[in-house]
Formats: C-alpha cells, structure tokens, sequence
C-alpha cells in the first residue's frame, strides 16, 4: 500500500476503490467529488454516465444526468456539457457548474433540477482589465454556499468575478477582475469557504490561494502551492488544497496559512487531480482528469 502525507496527518492509498464499478463503465475526465451527509460519494465527470454515486466502500448507487444517447461521442446531447465543480449543501443539495453551458445547476440527491442560475448556452461579457464586473456567467467554475444560504460562484475561466446570489436565486453582488494583484485573478479555478465565511479562490495561474470576505476584501494569500485547483474544508478544521502544477499533490493548512501535510508526484497515486473531498472519517477522494485508461479516476486515500 502507499502512504502519503507528512507530519501527524497521513493517508493510504485504497487501489480498489471503487471495486463495484458497472461493466462496460469507466470514469471519463472525473472533475468533480463531494460527499453528503449519508457518506454518500458524488462523482463528476465529462462522460455519458456524467453523476456517479457510492457509498464509503465503493459500491455503485446509481447515477444521473445521461446523455439522451449512450454514445461518448454524443454526450453534449445530454444535461451537461463540461461538467466542472460540485458542491455539497447543508441540506444535501447537488449544486453543479458546467463552463460550456454557462450554467450552474442545484439538484436533489437523485437528481431533479431545482434551479438554474445563468443563460443556457449563452456566455455573457468576457474578462475585462478595467475593473468592470462580467455578469454571469462565462464559464463559472464552482460555487458555494454561505451560512445564510446565499450562492457564492466562482465566474472563473472569462470573466474573473465572483457572483453573490440569494438563496432564491436574485444577483446581489460581484466583484474581481483580471490581473496578479490582490483581489485580482489570472483564473479562478474553483472556490472553496471557511467555517467563518472566508472565501478561498484557486488562482490557479497566479499559483497562489486567495483569501478574501465574502464582498471581497482581500484578507491573506498562501504562495506555497503550485498551481491551485480546488478545495476541501475538512471536519478537523484543516483546508485540504488539490494542486495541478508540476508534481502535482495536495497540501494541507491550517487558515492561518501553516503547512500541516503534503504529498506530490506520481509515486503518490495521483497523476491529474483536479477536486478533492472527504467523508465524515476523514478518508479522501481524489477526482482525476489524466490520461485515459490510468488517470481519468477518483482515488481513495484512507486516513491513518
């Protein structure tokens, strides 16, 4: 078995998860994971099978959001494009970004559609260098919820803002814009929040981690990372950040910016991460976008 990690804070590597996977299926480009309440292990990805559900051991649930057609070739005839973020609410709602419909999407746990922010397949104002505010959405990334319900979306691959909306759905802010200083961004990649309500932006060209308020106030930055691109808030209190440079890993800090635990490269099990999230015993899964046949998967680390 493989051990990652340093410090107190290590992992192991599970190889067979998931061991119950349906014949014939495969994770294609897994962009996404997040867990519920139930431990229950929600996988994103860019194929005809676009959700995925497992429990902790890795048996298969069941899945939605396929293609009208079960062909890979035919999958944007489904209900997404490019799947990208997910994100788990309080109350076990599946919120979803794709960035080639321009979309973010809230579901139930077995899929109904609740609300769609955005204009389908419409990508509204690119990136601007003046300080002016795109509105939504030109490929968000993820998005996340406040304690007050409120949606926090990263509006990441154009247009370089993040958008505030209320819980039913009504703009209420945005702010950001392009460039590498504070509060500015080359990409916002994904977003993650603190148990206090900070807001963390993976700047992923900037290769640093933004710390910002939620009307975005710049707080702090952490540089030890090499090209950021999503986060975990574990139940210990920690921030768990997926890093997609070279050697990609994932770093581990306290929110005052402490490196508590790290491990990187491919001897470490892990070849494109790109989402991470965990389960209430604190185990890891790992979404992957790699190579075909070894990189397009979601890794288990078990903790120690």
């Amino acid at each position: 078995m493989t051990t990652v990690g340093t410090g107190n804070l290590k992992f192991e590597l599970d190889p067979g998860w998931p061991h119950d996977m349906p014949e014939g299926w495969e994770f294609t480009l897994a962009s996404g994971v997040g867990v519920n309440s139930r431990d229950e292990v929600y996988v994103f990805s860019r194929g005809i099978h676009p959700i995925t559900i497992w429990t902790t051991d890795g048996d298969f649930i069941t899945s939605w959001g396929e293609a009208s057609c079960l062909d890979p070739a035919d999958r944007y005839n489904g209900t997404f494009r490019d799947p990208h973020g997910i994100y788990v609410g309080p109350d076990d709602s599946i919120w979803l970004t794709d960035t080639q419909t321009h979309t973010v999407t809230k579901h139930t746990r077995l899929g109904e559609k609740l609300m769609e922010l955005g204009r389908r397949d419409y990508a509204n104002v690119a990136v601007s260098q003046t300080g002016d505010h795109g509105l939504p959405f030109n490929m968000p990334s993820g998005v996340v919820l406040n304690d007050s319900g409120q949606i926090l979306v990263s509006d990441g691959y154009a247009n370089r803002n993040v958008h505030t909306f209320s819980a039913n759905g009504e703009l209420l802010d945005s702010w950001g814009r392009a460039g590498t200083g504070p509060g500015e961004f080359g990409m916002l990649h994904n977003i993650g929040i603190d148990n206090v309500g900070r807001i963390y932006i993976a700047d992923r060209p900037n290769s640093r981690v933004q710390i910002l308020e939620q009307d975005g106030t710049f707080v702090s930055e952490w540089t030890d990372v090499i090209n950021p691109g999503a986060f975990w808030y574990g139940h210990d209190g920690l921030m768990y950040v997926v890093e997609q440079g070279q050697p990609t890993g994932v770093s581990v800090f306290t929110l005052d910016g402490e490196l508590v635990s790290r491990w990187r490269g491919p001897e470490n099990g892990m070849e494109a991460p790109h989402d991470i999230a965990g389960d209430s015993s604190g185990n890891l899964y790992i979404a992957e976008i790699g190579l075909e046949g070894h990189g397009q998967r979601v890794r288990k680390y078990v903790r120690l």
